[in-house]
């Protein structure tokens, strides 16, 4: 890339940070966070002519209004997921971003990890055939106990779902990606095992509670799920099921994909990211190790170290904005990332699962936005 652009990260928490360490490492991006309570410093970097994009890592309420006034005032925009807690919201930010001309972005970076673009160059070039069976789970234990708190588990700040939105729509948006297949009908089921939960009188960050100290608290009615399961479709043949999970002990931050074909099958876990099984009716199974020079050429710019050198999540945000800074820098370049139509997309995919559960029924996916 040329000369450095000047970018504004809304939201000091733990995505905030994490965006801010992505960009600083890409190297021609100068940063900054802003503090979402702080209307008129965010107001400030909107009307700042040097600042080009905003990145909004804030909760997810405040994603469409942020989002509507930094492409009105002619920002480029990279949102953290869900792009908005709406269906609605999320086509109009989508169509305001066409009209604007503004790049934009939903952050499903999950898609970025090497071994994840692996498989879908694999099922590209053929090697797994006919794409029978996609099934998985994305599973967590950050909010196993009443007494585990963060701003996600309030529907005033989250939205009506929790468990799915929040990583069940990463799991749904990585299984799209690397099949080529849309979620065409679905039947959900969802759980709020804890009815109620103990909130702390004080602010805790997300992925804090294991280690902070116990403190006077109220207890609160919990309307978001902590578990969410689905089977569904993916057009006439093709089959699936998957769980979102935030109450699975011992499951850090566990994102297992499998995809089974007529002539191999692949399966990848982020707890070991550098790591592809490849399963064979009538061959030997193999598990590959992630290796650049080894990889599908599609694959291979994806995975910046050598062999041997891991890979993690960190540098999918890298490999997501990257690309996004590349894209500013030239207006004509095909984008090569998730944008809000693909948040739009996890949304239609959502309202469907809430609307399975409300009438325990399958239920049609509506098609492309």
């Amino acid at each position: 890339m040329g000369l450095t652009v000047r970018a504004a990260v809304i939201g000091t928490g733990f995505m905030g940070r994490v965006h801010l360490e992505a960009l600083r490492r890409l190297g021609t991006v100068e940063a900054y966070l802003v503090n979402p309570r702080s209307e008129p410093d965010f107001r400030k970097a909107l009307a700042d002519p040097a600042v080009e994009a905003i990145h909004i890592c804030t909760p997810n309420a405040l994603h469409f209004p942020m989002a509507q006034a930094a492409l009105e005032a002619g920002k480029h925009v990279l949102c953290e997921k869900p792009l908005a807690t709406s269906v609605e919201d999320a086509r109009k930010l989508t169509q305001l971003a066409r009209a604007r001309g503004r790049r934009n972005c939903t952050c499903h970076n999950l898609r970025y990890y090497p071994l994840v673009q692996q498989m879908r160059r694999m099922r590209e070039d053929g090697d797994l055939g006919e794409i029978l069976v996609v099934q998985g789970t994305y599973s967590q234990d950050w909010l196993l106990y009443d007494t585990d708190w963060n701003w996600r588990i309030d529907s005033r700040d989250n939205g009506p779902s929790r468990a799915w939105a929040d990583i069940g729509s990463h799991w749904c948006d990585m299984a799209e990606h690397a099949t080529g297949l849309r979620i065409t009908a679905l039947c959900a089921d969802l759980q709020t095992f804890h009815q109620t939960r103990k909130r702390p009188m004080g602010s805790i960050e997300t992925f804090a509670g294991k280690t902070h100290a116990p403190a006077e608290s109220t207890e609160v009615s919990i309307d978001t799920e902590d578990f969410g399961a689905a089977i569904f479709r993916m057009g006439e043949r093709t089959r699936g099921a998957f769980t979102a999970s935030q109450v699975s002990a011992g499951r850090k931050n566990r994102l297992s994909l499998e995809i089974y074909g007529t002539k191999a099958s692949v399966a990848w876990d982020q707890e070991r990211p550098d790591e592809l099984w490849v399963g064979r009716r009538n061959a030997n199974n193999q598990v590959l190790v992630k290796d650049p020079a080894l990889l599908h050429a599609g694959a291979r710019p994806y995975a910046d170290l050598p062999g041997g050198h891991s890979e993690g999540y960190d540098d999918t945000f890298k490999q997501t904005f990257r690309r996004f800074y590349q894209s500013i820098e030239n207006p004509g370049a095909e984008p090569e990332y998730p944008q809000f139509a693909d948040g739009l997309r996890q949304l239609i995919v959502l309202e469907a699962a809430l609307e399975s559960h409300r009438r325990r029924a399958w239920v049609e996916v509506a098609g492309e936005p």
